[in-house]
């Protein structure tokens, strides 16, 4: 090693391979069904996210009623207004984000 050589210490990537809650206001009930239905559409569609969060959204609002709004992708922020005890932001399938909320359906 030369006198003036830098060791540069690369850092290591993290990759989750289960399901990791990032934060959630949901009941218990439905935070389970959701993270389930992440898994379950992230692992069949897992080169096209939009149908993903299609397949998410669609049952969310089938067994708790619309209207759900879900995101799944890598790589992206978001800020948002939702309703209360509805928010789920979780990693699945090592950096595959889903971002599920329900709106308010009505003033």
């Amino acid at each position: 090693m030369a006198a003036r050589e830098i060791i540069k210490e690369v850092p290591q990537l993290i990759m989750h391979t289960y399901p990791l809650c990032k934060h959630t206001d949901m009941p218990e009930e439905m935070k389970q069904e959701a993270m389930e239905l992440c898994v379950t559409a992230v692992e069949k569609y897992a080169d096209n996210y939009e149908h993903a969060a299609r397949m998410i959204k669609d049952s969310l609002d089938k067994k708790f009623s619309p209207p759900f709004q879900v995101v799944v992708g890598e790589a992206y922020a978001f800020s948002i207004i939702y309703q209360e005890k509805s928010l789920l932001y979780m990693y699945t399938g090592g950096n595959i984000a889903a971002l599920i909320w329900r709106t308010v359906s009505g003033f």
